[in-house]
C-alpha cells in the first residue's frame, strides 16, 4: 500500500513546512473525534527531509469515507487551517 502524498500544507508556521510543502515522512491525522494533524507543531527552525513531500502514515478518523483500517485511502490530501485547527481539509465524513 502506498501512502497518501500531502499534496499542499497551507500551515506556514508548522516545523514540517517549507513553501507549502510538508517535509515530514509520515503524519498522522486525527484525534478520534477531530481530523486534526497531530504532528504540527511550532519552532523557529524547519525540520524534516528537504528533498522529501511528507505522506499520511495514520489515521485515526475511523468516520472519514477515506479511512480504512486506519489508513487513508485518498490519492493525496490537503492540511490547512479550519479556524485556528490545523486540520486535513480532504476529512470527509462516511
Amino acid at each position: 500500500m502506498d501512502m497518501p502524498v500531502i499534496n499542499e500544507c497551507r500551515v506556514d508556521a508548522c516545523a514540517y513546512n517549507t513553501e507549502h510543502t510538508c517535509h515530514a515522512l509520515a503524519i498522522t491525522i486525527g484525534n478520534s473525534s477531530h481530523a486534526e494533524c497531530e504532528t504540527f507543531f511550532k519552532v523557529e527552525t524547519k525540520g524534516g527531509d528537504p528533498t522529501a513531500s511528507g505522506h499520511v502514515g495514520a489515521c485515526r478518523m475511523a468516520n472519514c469515507h477515506h479511512n480504512v483500517q486506519f489508513e487513508c485511502q485518498a490519492p493525496g490530501i490537503v492540511v490547512g487551517y479550519t479556524q485556528s485547527d490545523v486540520d486535513c481539509l480532504t476529512y470527509a465524513p462516511a
